[in-house]
């Protein structure tokens, strides 16, 4: 009898064509990472000469942190994921060593509130996370395990605020003895696992099965049910906590990842009408919200009212002086929007001072993040592994989206910390872990497989 081995094709699980086998780019990446730190360093001397006319004290500290940091990171990619994307440390080394550069830039100009130091910690915090979990992750497949510890940890955090003293009208710190934490930044990342690990489970389903009503096949209830009720669970403790920029990006990673299961185009439609029903009602009845949808559709009423301008001008006003090139880092007058231009307006100090040439090539630099995290996605042959890198790289997108059109007026403004640049220790830490899960899932795409390995996830069958 002749023995005939056949592969199990899953239409719903396409996997990708072998591709050729990555290198090792150790030294790619050292090259890379020297040039981040050596950018960073001349970014922190030169807010030091323009501002206060010589380099700070603490310019050596600064350097030298940064570069142990850097070179530590390194170390762990080089030993623990060696096929890892080259590309992936640098970049969030160069963001997190330009945020630290632009809240020092600030701190100068606001000397009783200064953040540079907290945030400094917080970034050493971060690397050392992403250093343990490249270190210890060494199967990013271990984490679809643990798929409902992940929601039920992500719900308690949520929902832990809730019972703290809002602060700018939010309930989303947690604050004691001088300490602030923002628990919901991890829930993202384990809601993520989540919804990966659950969509992948049952994608056969999610495939084949539901009923078509015009152009949207619906998915049955016991498949989409589960799902469903964790979301609307999720979105319904942060409105209770006026946290509607977390809500929108929990929303548009579940219609995102929704989509990547599926492959039906028309949950992006679905997902775009609820969007902007949902958007709708909580601007027009929820005060708070309410009050920033005005300020977005005319962000100068506060000048013809003689009050002064707002934020959002504020932020418009330093948008617009910054022209193609920028005023040069210290020359800028960002810091008169306020309280928040190390945070939510972090981005109009970058408009300003480094022009619009420099707010390009910062948003490139978000946009190679989440490309090549897309790329990891893709090259990967488990179901869960696909679709986790694709969530993460789309909470980095979506945060970068709705952080970039909140302070320059596309859409209305939300309160959210854009990914390294700004001042937030809860959300820096965060982002360095989701990078370290990308440096992961990477290195598992790219390393070459030995001859005859099958494939993760799927079957063969003898006959």
């Amino acid at each position: 009898m002749t023995a005939l081995t056949a592969k199990v094709a899953d239409p719903s699980d396409p996997a990708p064509p072998p591709g050729v086998p990555h290198a090792k780019r150790s030294g790619i990446e050292l090259a890379l990472l020297a040039g981040a730190v050596a950018l960073s360093v001349l970014g922190y001397l030169y807010v030091g000469l323009a501002t206060v006319g010589h380099i700070p004290a603490e310019a050596s500290r600064y350097a030298a942190g940064l570069a142990v940091a850097a070179l530590l990171a390194h170390l762990a990619v080089r030993f623990a994921a060696p096929y890892a994307d080259p590309v992936l440390l640098p970049i969030a080394v160069l963001l997190n060593g330009l945020g630290l550069v632009l809240i020092q830039r600030l701190d100068l100009t606001t000397p009783a509130h200064p953040a540079s130091g907290t945030q400094l910690v917080w970034s050493a915090l971060g690397v050392a996370l992403f250093i343990l979990v490249v270190a210890v992750l060494r199967d990013h497949r271990v984490l679809q395990r643990y798929a409902y510890l992940s929601v039920a940890v992500a719900l308690v955090l949520m929902l832990v605020p809730v019972f703290f003293p809002p602060v700018n009208g939010a309930h989303i710190w947690i604050r004691a003895a001088g300490f602030s934490f923002q628990p919901g930044e991890f829930a993202k990342i384990l809601l993520a696992v989540f919804f990966a690990a659950y969509l992948a489970a049952n994608r056969t389903a999610l495939a084949l099965t539901g009923r078509r009503i015009l152009f949207l096949r619906m998915l049955p209830m016991r498949v989409l049910g589960p799902i469903l009720t964790i979301w609307l669970l999720s979105v319904g403790v942060l409105v209770l906590e006026r946290d509607l920029g977390t809500s929108l990006l929990f929303f548009g990673l579940f219609v995102i990842m929704l989509f990547t299961a599926t492959g039906r185009i028309g949950w992006i439609a679905v997902g775009l009408l609820l969007a902007g029903l949902g958007a709708y009602a909580v601007g027009t009845f929820e005060p708070h919200v309410h009050g920033r949808v005005e300020d977005w559709q005319n962000p100068f009423a506060s000048i013809e009212r003689g009050e002064g301008p707002g934020q959002l001008a504020q932020s418009l006003f330093a948008f617009g002086a910054g022209g193609l090139l920028g005023a040069g880092l210290g020359d800028g007058q960002s810091f008169l929007i306020g309280f928040a231009a190390k945070s939510d307006f972090i981005l109009a100090t970058a408009g300003e001072e480094l022009g619009l040439a420099g707010l390009v090539a910062l948003l490139v630099l978000y946009g190679l993040l989440v490309a090549r995290g897309f790329e990891a996605g893709l090259a990967l042959r488990d179901p869960f592994g696909r679709l986790l890198a694709t969530g993460l790289a789309s909470i980095i997108a979506l945060q970068v989206f709705v952080i970039t059109g909140g302070v320059t007026g596309l859409i209305p403004l939300t309160g959210m910390a854009m990914p390294f640049l700004a001042q937030g220790g809860s959300s820096v830490v965060t982002n360095w872990i989701i990078v370290a899960l990308l440096v992961r899932l990477s290195d598992c795409a790219r390393r070459p497989r030995p001859a005859g390995e099958g494939e993760p996830g799927r079957g063969r069958s003898a006959g």
